[in-house]
């Protein structure tokens, strides 16, 4: 699959998920907005009924004491006028002879006797129609009177209800009673705290178990709606758990949002791993095309040598024979060593190298070393220093292993050599912290700050310019990592462009093992 096709489905599945995250936040950010909406206009029915619980309260309160008083007062004046108080007592029944109603009337005059029916043969003044209809005048009467004080009741309520104190006019454990049932009438079942302010917006009281916690957020209510602007009082309510309240009611949409979330991640990492096993795909096919240049160099030189063996002329000369013969032994050999470089790739799709672990002494191993690679850095006008340092150099390792470490890093300071000057390799050994420290360090081209990095990541070789020369498959390294690690050991590599490359080693002494 081409990079632009990846990169295109990439887009336009991550533009999906996006788009799908955004229109779920939208939604949930819509959700919550309808409930804060929804939540104010409950809370805001709730203290509207609470408020006319308040102002019922207040007349039935005028209506039982002050009608009561005002009628009290009628009757002592009346009474003391001369006037007479009747009560009498109407009781009204259905057709099935149930009780229905009865009505007790009182009247009070100025000393003249109630009307009085007198049944006579000559039909006198005083007769029953005339009796009922005297009645009828008197309930009337009553009426208009009752009518009368509800009337100034009402008028003094007007008037003179917003004068008194507000302490007066409210029983505030009522109000609280009032607040709980139009909260729990609209489906609310929050803890809330609450307090009043007069006109002056003094406080003149708050629950007992007030907190200040939420009331940025408090509702405000006038106590007496009818009150004059000037002289209304009102509560103040707030909830502390208001927004907890809020977010609980749509949380069933936070694990679909996770989940999508967790979708778009591993999407991401999805086209990464994609893109990271095309790169490797393309450092492969470089790696066989590099093999290939690599075997085809050692067979054809192989080839070329063979046939000119089959020269007779060849044959008579001896010097020419053994020249040949030579050619044929050192390419053979370079090409087993690239068939070893090959088998190494097994390596890496195992979890472990199988090492044969025992006793090493590492100078030793090093010396070995330095001795049968100086033939080769000398054919370069180069030189190798030791300095083995150590004074306690015995590790568990895996001796072949660990000698193909101390070769294809001294190999590759070979290969990354300056030609303006000579080479000089230095091989130090010395114990530090506890571990074994083995130290490689040339005066070669030097690596840049930004490859560093990843030179140890199989299949990468750090570009080198003009340096045509230079062969490999991006290996060397990579195994070197892996069986330093296998030995529970660390490699790490200090480099700067155009001075050298360090390489330091550091391995587990037998007795920190």
């Amino acid at each position: 699959m081409k990079k632009s096709t990846i990169w295109l489905l990439g887009i336009v599945m991550g533009l999906s998920f996006l788009s799908l995250l955004y229109l779920q936040i939208s939604y949930i950010e819509e959700m919550v907005k309808m409930r804060n909406e929804q939540f104010d206009e409950s809370v805001k029915r709730a203290l509207m009924a609470a408020s006319k619980e308040v102002e019922s309260a207040e007349v039935d309160r005028w209506l039982r004491e002050d009608i009561s008083e005002a009628e009290k007062k009628a009757w002592e004046q009346t009474q003391g006028n001369g006037a007479v108080i009747s009560t009498q007592r109407f009781t009204l029944t259905g057709p099935d002879g149930r009780v229905n109603q009865q009505v007790e009337l009182k009247t009070f005059s100025g000393g003249s006797s109630f009307p009085r029916a007198m049944i006579s043969r000559k039909h006198g003044t005083k007769t029953i129609p005339k009796t009922s209809r005297s009645l009828a005048d008197m309930i009337k009467n009553r009426y208009l009177y009752q009518r009368a004080l509800v009337d100034e009741v009402v008028w003094q309520m007007i008037y003179k209800a917003s004068d008194r104190p507000i302490e007066e006019r409210v029983n505030f454990k009522n109000l609280d009673q009032y607040i709980k049932s139009g909260l729990i009438d609209n489906g609310i079942e929050l803890k809330y705290h609450f307090k009043v302010k007069d006109r002056d917006g003094r406080e003149v009281y708050r629950c007992s178990d007030y907190s200040e916690e939420g009331d940025d957020n408090a509702y405000t209510q006038p106590l007496f709606l009818n009150d004059p602007p000037a002289r209304m009082s009102v509560m103040q309510v707030h909830f502390p758990g208001r927004r907890d309240y809020i977010f609980d009611s749509v949380s069933f949409m936070i694990p679909s949002l996770i989940f999508t979330l967790v979708l778009l991640v591993t999407f991401i990492f999805t086209i990464y791993i994609v893109f990271r096993q095309k790169k490797l795909t393309e450092m492969k096919n470089d790696f066989i095309n590099n093999m290939t240049h690599e075997f085809k160099t050692p067979i054809s030189t192989i080839s070329l040598a063979a046939q000119m063996l089959t020269d007779p002329a060849v044959g008579k000369s001896p010097a020419m024979f053994q020249h040949i013969s030579g050619v044929i032994n050192d390419e053979t050999k370079r090409l087993r060593f690239q068939v070893e470089k090959v088998l190494q790739m097994s390596m890496f799709d195992r979890q472990k190298a199988t090492l044969k672990m025992k006793e090493i002494d590492v100078n030793e191993l090093i010396r070995g070393v330095v001795n049968t690679f100086a033939l080769k850095v000398e054919r370069y006008n180069g030189k190798i220093d030791t300095e083995l340092l150590a004074e306690d150099p015995i590790v568990m390792a895996d001796e072949m292993h660990l000698t193909n470490v101390i070769f294809n890093l001294m190999d590759n300071a070979v290969k990354y050599k300056r030609q303006e000057i000579d080479l000089q390799l230095t091989v130090t050994t010395r114990n530090e912290q506890g571990r074994l420290q083995i130290v490689i360090q040339d005066n070669g081209i030097g690596i840049k700050k930004e490859n560093l990095k990843k030179i140890f990541d199989k299949f990468y070789r750090v570009h080198t310019g003009n340096l045509h020369d230079v062969k490999g498959f991006g290996l060397g390294l990579a195994y070197v990592k892996k069986i330093i690690t296998d030995h529970k050991g660390s490699i790490r590599a200090e480099s700067e462009l155009g001075v050298g490359t360090k390489f330091i080693i550091a391995l587990p002494l037998i007795k920190n093992d």
